[in-house]
C-alpha cells in the first residue's frame, strides 16, 4: 500500500479593496459627498420620460461621486476680467462659505473642503454633473493625482453670459469626481477600417439599421406593434442581432456611499 503525499495548496486570497478616502480638512464647511444618481429633472420631464430610455445617459449620470453645495446664492459677471467683476449675493447655507471669484475672467471657484487619496496609479477626473446643464454657466474640469498629491484642489465654473444672474441652491451638484487610471488612455491603439472589413460585423449592423428603420417608420401609426410597444429595447436589455444576451451588461450602477461625519 502506498502512503500518499498532501499537497498543501497556497489559499487563494483576494486582492483589497480598491479604496478613495476623502480626508475632510475643512470641518466646518458643509458639503456632502454621495453617489451620483442615474436621474436629472429636466429627464423625469421629458414626454413620457422618453430622456429615461437612454441608457447611455443614465450609465453615465451614474459615474461618479457628488459633492454638494453649502448655500443657495446667485453669481453676476460683468463681463470683465477681474475677480471682482463678479457679485455673489449669499441667501442662506450652513458653514463658512467656499465659493469665491478667485481667477477672473468670469470663473467661479468652490473651495473643498476635502483631500482625496486614491490607490497608486490612479487620478481624480473633477468635472461638473454630468447631463446637468446650466443655463448660463460652464462646468470646468481638471484631472488630479490623488495617489500622491498632497494639496487640495477647487471646482471652477465659467460664467459666459454678462449680467445674466446665475443662482445655485443647496444641496446642488456642483462636482462630479471620477477615479480614472494614469496612462490607461495612452494604451489604446487607434484603428480605422471600412466596416466591409468584417463581414459578420456588417451583416449584424445590417441587420440592425433594417430593423430600427422599419421601427422608426412604423411608430407613427398608433395601429402598429411599434406603437405598442414604444421603444425598442435592445440596448437596454444588453441584446444585438444573432448575439446572445450579454452577461455583464450594466443598467444601472451601484458605488457605494461615502461614510458621514467622520
Amino acid at each position: 500500500m502506498t502512503e500518499r503525499k498532501l499537497v498543501k495548496r497556497p489559499l487563494k486570497t483576494r486582492p483589497p479593496p480598491r479604496q478613495i478616502t476623502a480626508y475632510n480638512v475643512a470641518p466646518w464647511m458643509d458639503m456632502p459627498l454621495i453617489p451620483a444618481p442615474a436621474y436629472r429633472e429636466w429627464m423625469n420631464a421629458t414626454h413620457l420620460h422618453f430622456a429615461n430610455r437612454c441608457l447611455p445617459m443614465l450609465i453615465a449620470a451614474q459615474s461618479g461621486w457628488f459633492v454638494l453645495n453649502s448655500h443657495a446664492f446667485e453669481a453676476v459677471w460683468n463681463g470683465g476680467n477681474l475677480p471682482d467683476d463678479i457679485k455673489i449675493t449669499t441667501f442662506e447655507g450652513n458653514g463658512a462659505e467656499p465659493m469665491s471669484s478667485h481667477f477672473g475672467y468670469g470663473i467661479l471657484t468652490w473651495t473643498l473642503p476635502y483631500l482625496f487619496r486614491t490607490p497608486p496609479d490612479w487620478n481624480l477626473l473633477a468635472r461638473g454633473p454630468a447631463n446637468q446643464p446650466k443655463d448660463g454657466v460652464q462646468a470646468l474640469e481638471g484631472i488630479i493625482e490623488t495617489d500622491w498629491s498632497v494639496a487640495t484642489f477647487t471646482m471652477n465654473w465659467k460664467l459666459t453670459r454678462p449680467n445674466w444672474p446665475v443662482r445655485f441652491e443647496i444641496g446642488e451638484p456642483i462636482c462630479l469626481i471620477v477615479p480614472q487610471r494614469r496612462g490607461e488612455l495612452e494604451s489604446f491603439h487607434p484603428a480605422s477600417q471600412p466596416i466591409s472589413a468584417d463581414p459578420d460585423l456588417k451583416r449584424r449592423y445590417d441587420h440592425w439599421l433594417v430593423d430600427r428603420n422599419d421601427f422608426n417608420e412604423a411608430l407613427p401609426d398608433p395601429t402598429s406593434e411599434a406603437a405598442r410597444r414604444g421603444w425598442q429595447k435592445h440596448y437596454f436589455q444588453g441584446q444585438a442581432p444573432e448575439m446572445p444576451r450579454v452577461v455583464k451588461h450594466q443598467t444601472k450602477l451601484n458605488l457605494r456611499e461615502f461614510p458621514q461625519g467622520e
